[in-house]
C-alpha cells in the first residue's frame, strides 16, 4: 500500500495533532454487541474542542465559527480516510497462518527455489517454514533477474559517498537489494502467525520501523541519496484483531515519508513484483 496523495508532504504540525487526538480520543471504537465490527475513530468538531479545552490547548487552527477550518477538515478526512482503507482493502488482504501456509507450499512447488527459505522459532508441531519471509524471498528471487541480493543482511545498512561511508543505519534489516552497502531497498518483515497476545514485541516492530525511517529519511534530505524502505506484514489476528491501533500508525508512517509502502499479507503476490521489477529498471 502506497501513501494518499492527498495527505503526503504534510508537515510536522499536522500529524502533531493527529496524534494528540488519537492519544486522547483512542484509535479504534471499541466493539459492542450493538456495534460488533467496531471501527475507527473520526473527531466531530465537538470532540476536538473537548480535547484542546481539557488540554489547555487553542483549537483556533482547526475550528472557527464552530466549523472546521481547511487544516481542521484536513485531518478529519484523514482520519475518516485511514480508517475506510483498512476496512476496505487492508482487512482483506491480512491471512491467517493455514492461508500463509498454504500459498507458501504452492509457490515453492511452482517455483522450485534457490533463495534461502528459513524456518520459525517455534517447537514441536508449530515448527515450520517462515511463510511471509520464504514467500518475501522467492517473489523477490523470480523477479530481480540476474542482480543480486541479500536475503539476511547480519550487519548494519551503510551508505557510502566516494568509497567513504556517510551513514550506518542503527538497526539490522531483513533483507537488502543488492546489498546491505548502499542498497536501492531495504525491507523489514512482521510474521505473527503463532502471537496470541499483542504484547511489547509486536509495538516495538512498528516503532523500530519508525527509527528505520527518520535515519533514512534524514539522509535523503541532507546527502539526496533515496533508499526505498519497505514494511511486509501479516497474521489477520495479531494486526486487526488485536493491534488495529498499530494498523493505524503504520498508515501514519506511510504518509510521513517513514516507510516507502507497507506490504499487507497476500498483497505480496499482487504487488511485491511490481516493486522488485521497479528496482531492476532503476539498475
Amino acid at each position: 500500500m502506497k501513501a494518499n496523495n492527498k495527505f503526503e508532504n504534510l508537515d510536522l504540525e499536522f500529524w502533531a495533532n493527529i496524534k494528540l487526538l488519537n492519544q486522547r480520543l483512542g484509535y479504534t471504537i471499541r466493539k459492542t454487541q450493538k456495534n460488533p465490527e467496531g471501527g475507527f475513530v473520526v473527531p466531530s468538531v465537538e470532540n476536538i474542542k473537548d480535547v484542546f479545552s481539557k488540554e489547555g490547548l487553542s483549537n483556533k487552527k482547526l475550528i472557527e465559527n464552530n466549523e472546521l477550518t481547511e487544516f481542521g477538515q484536513l485531518i478529519v478526512d484523514y482520519m475518516e480516510y485511514r480508517g475506510n482503507v483498512l476496512t476496505n482493502e487492508v482487512e482483506q488482504n491480512l491471512m491467517n497462518k493455514d492461508q500463509a501456509k498454504k500459498l507458501f507450499y504452492e509457490m515453492k512447488d511452482a517455483y522450485n527455489p534457490t533463495c534461502p527459505l528459513p524456518m520459525n522459532k517455534q517447537k514441536n508441531e508449530k515448527r515450520d517454514f517462515s511463510f511471509l519471509t520464504g514467500l518475501v524471498n522467492m517473489i523477490v528471487e523470480k523477479n530481480k533477474d540476474d542482480l543480486d541480493c541479500d536475503y539476511d543482511p547480519k550487519e548494519l545498512t551503510a551508505i557510502t559517498k566516494d568509497g567513504f561511508p556517510i551513514r550506518t543505519l542503527s538497526r539490522r534489516v531483513d533483507g537488502a537489494f543488492p546489498s546491505v552497502i548502499d542498497p536501492k531497498a531495504i525491507w523489514e518483515i512482521k510474521e505473527y502467525y503463532y502471537t496470541t497476545t499483542f504484547g511489547s514485541r509486536v509495538a516495538d516492530g512498528v516503532y523500530e520501523t519508525q527509527l528505520d525511517g527518520w535515519e533514512l529519511w534524514e539522509t535523503k534530505v541532507n546527502t539526496g541519496i533515496e533508499v526505498k524502505h519497505y514494511l511486509i506484514v501479516d497474521d489477520h489476528n495479531t494486526w486487526w484483531g488485536m493491534g488495529r491501533s498499530y494498523l493505524c500508525r503504520l498508515i501514519d508512517s506511510i504518509h510521513m515519508g517513514l516507510v516507502t509502502e507497507v506490504i499487507f499479507g497476500k498483497e505480496v503476490i499482487t504487488r511485491l513484483p511490481e516493486i522488485v521489477e521497479s528496482w531492476n529498471k532503476d539498475n
